[in-house]
């Protein structure tokens, strides 16, 4: 029998290799199989050799791990988990890779964890999945001369980003293949999460992992022409609106917040005229009728209704921004938040005309329901620059908050008619020419509730929601290409 793959196995416990051992070594296809070890000492496995690596996902690790592959494929395993292989499930990787040329695979599977057995669906690879947390799952299959292409193109020495920048440069040329099959199932150990992972994007113990990514992101979309250079248009701000500011609550069955929210509104402290129009997408448990009792003693709340009934955020928010009343620039409050302090509205609006911005990002503190701080704290998104961040934006999955926009941009781009990704799919749209305004001090109280449409989602909606972004940063990067294109001809 042919022998097709050389194995990587990152060591956690002995059991956990030992499983994954057994396995692969039933199918008769693994040749070599090498234990990574993070640190001494290293342990022998039977008929396994033993290496000491910096970093699952460095640089060095992948050029050892090219240089060390005698077969035509390569299994990675880049989580310390038990593997269990369902019966020719290398097979089909094999040849799934030899019929389309794939230089990396993945599968979905069944994971266990606390006893709980979860299907893990995975999702298409696009080319806006350039996203450094894209999830392909524990298995990964690489073509061995594919790689050795793709190092070749690999100019940095990342500790952290060394895995990251080398399927970007795969990506380039090859297919990232999914196989939407369950071809095999895991056990997590409790202990997995000392293995290394990708981390949290807003922690600030993580500063050289984030910049380290952004760093080959930026290398990545000046290779494919979609990188943008720090010169914007600016902007020039119109005079002709009644109301300089208006804040945008869109709502729908809110009684238990929406008190909190219009009031951390209406006592903002500002020296100019603002409103709160509040898009009410029929409200049935008693919403709409607080919203009145509001709107009846203040003429600053407008309190709509939209002509269709079918509406998602992005529609309702459309509907706020269009209205005859709306101000020269919008706002956002989430119907289950409040602003942290009675000068965050005047701050947002200085904010545009200090740095002509088209677009005014906040930080906010995450908090439970009654206001308790709750981990990670604050949210400030300081890995944001005017040079670079509208290119490292791409590889996030969100932007920060309260967002803040100049109305006529909005007017002219629209926000989609979805209820997920809205904000940051005009954001991405905005960046493309205008400058963001970022306030790094916490200027907005965001709660996380069982109520919360972003609590406890499951493995299916996730994915729903990852590939959507995904897709926005795939037609983002094609418009971003298409404009850079413009500018050559110029």
């Amino acid at each position: 029998m042919n022998k097709h793959f050389t194995v990587f196995i990152p060591y956690l416990s002995d059991r956990q290799v030992d499983v994954n051992i057994n396995e692969l070594k039933k199918t008769g296809l693994c040749s070599d199989i090498f234990i990574l070890f993070l640190e001494y000492p290293l342990k022998n496995f039977d008929g396994c050799k033993s290496i000491i690596i910096d970093s699952i996902s460095s640089s060095e690790t992948v050029r050892v791990i090219e240089s060390l592959t005698k077969t035509d494929y390569i299994i990675f395993l880049n989580e310390a988990v038990e593997l269990y292989l369902f019966p020719h499930a290398l097979t089909k990787f094999f040849q799934t890779a030899e019929e389309t040329n794939a230089g990396l695979l993945y599968s979905d599977y069944y994971s266990t964890k606390n006893e709980t057995k979860e299907q893990h669906t995975t999702i298409e690879y696009q080319m806006g999945s350039v996203r450094d947390d894209f999830n392909f799952g524990p298995l990964i299959i690489i073509n061995k001369q594919r790689l050795g292409e793709a190092i070749k193109e690999c100019s940095e020495n990342y500790k952290y980003a060394g895995f990251y920048e080398t399927r970007l440069a795969l990506s380039r040329k090859l297919p990232i293949k999914r196989i939407s099959e369950f071809l095999f199932s895991t056990i997590e150990n409790k202990d997995t999460n000392k293995l290394e992972k990708q981390f949290d994007y807003v922690d600030p113990s993580n500063e050289e992992i984030q910049k380290e990514m952004e760093s080959a992101l930026t290398g990545h979309l000046k290779k494919i022409n979609a990188f943008l250079e720090p010169n914007f248009e600016e902007v020039n701000f119109e005079n002709n609106f009644n109301v300089v500011a208006s804040v945008v609550i869109p709502v729908l069955n809110r009684k238990k917040t929406i008190v909190d929210a219009i009031n951390s509104v209406i006592t903002q402290k500002t020296d100019f005229i603002f409103n709160l129009i509040i898009v009410d997408n029929y409200s049935t448990d008693g919403t709409s009728e607080v919203i009145d009792s509001f709107a009846k003693k203040d003429c600053r709340i407008i309190h709509i209704f939209p002509e269709r009934t079918d509406l998602q955020i992005g529609g309702c928010w459309n509907e706020a921004v269009e209205h005859p009343q709306c101000g020269k620039f919008v706002v956002q409050l989430d119907s289950d938040d409040l602003y942290s302090n009675e000068d965050t509205l005047q701050r947002i609006i200085n904010k545009f005309h200090e740095d002509n911005c088209g677009m005014v990002i906040g930080s906010y503190f995450l908090t439970d329901f009654s206001f308790k701080k709750i981990p990670p704290g604050i949210i400030a998104h300081k890995e944001w620059t005017f040079e670079n961040g509208r290119n490292n934006a791409l590889r996030i999955n969100g932007l920060g908050a309260p967002r803040a926009f100049y109305t006529p941009l909005v007017r002219e781009i629209k926000f989609p008619n979805v209820s997920y990704g809205e904000d940051y799919a005009i954001s991405l749209a905005i960046s493309r020419k205008y400058k963001i305004g970022r306030i790094f001090e916490p200027l907005y109280i965001c709660r996380r509730w069982e109520g919360n449409t972003d609590t406890d989602i499951s493995i299916e909606r996730e994915n729903e929601n990852n590939f959507y972004k995904d897709k926005i940063r795939t037609d983002e990067i094609i418009a971003r290409q298409k404009m850079n294109k413009i500018k050559v001809k110029k």
